[in-house]
């Protein structure tokens, strides 16, 4: 993944993890903070898509294809980060 990207996205990534991250300062919910970006991301992948087509029927149409692609997206990116989490536990310190 990192080298079909360049530093704009991992800096556009890095913007949405820094207000996830002073919302769990306030909230101190992880799980509540983490389903809320994960909804917000959804709802604008969902948006996004929807800007592609003519009509909510055409929509309809490539619903399958469009599940597929962003199911097999997030799975791979989350392979990759559940990986660099891993491989890294000690260095970012993980735990309570």
């Amino acid at each position: 993944m990192a080298d079909a990207t360049d530093q704009a996205f991992y800096d556009r990534a890095d913007a949405h993890i820094e207000l996830s991250n002073e919302q769990l300062k306030a909230e101190e919910n992880l799980g509540q903070v983490s389903a809320s970006m994960m909804f917000g991301t959804t709802r604008f992948n969902a948006w996004a898509s929807a800007r592609n087509f003519k009509s909510g029927a055409e929509m309809a149409e490539a619903r399958e294809a469009m599940l597929k692609y962003f199911c097999d997206q997030y799975r791979m990116m989350l392979e990759d980060n559940l990986d660099d989490h891993i491989n890294n536990f000690d260095r970012y310190k993980m735990g309570k």
